[in-house]
């Protein structure tokens, strides 16, 4: 447990929204919560014009970058075709309602 670090509740991650984690040695790491109410960790830059994808459109298990409306996967930050490009992605855990980081 000592690489997981403990960001919020569940609960304050918007369902279909994102929250940011500034200040990380990795930059701004944006979580973003699915209907179904998973969670995934991207950095918060689109592989395109690194727009904050933090400001998105959470939709399945992707997010639509606000800028030029580049589909990015969720759990592993590919663009989606016919766009090509990623953003690095982090490991999430949620325990008892609880979202946790790896650092």
């Amino acid at each position: 447990m000592s690489n997981w670090k403990r960001i919020c509740q569940l609960d304050e991650i918007p369902r279909l929204g994102s929250r940011v984690v500034q200040g990380t040695k990795s930059g701004d790491i944006a979580l973003f919560r699915t209907a179904a109410d998973q969670v995934f960790a991207l950095h918060d830059k689109c592989p395109h014009k690194s727009g904050p994808l933090s400001q998105g459109i959470v939709h399945g298990e992707r997010v639509s970058c606000p800028l030029h409306g580049w589909n990015i996967r969720l759990d592993d930050g590919q663009a989606v075709a016919p766009d090509v490009g990623s953003c690095r992605s982090f490991a999430v855990s949620v325990r008892d309602g609880e979202v946790f980081l790896a650092v």
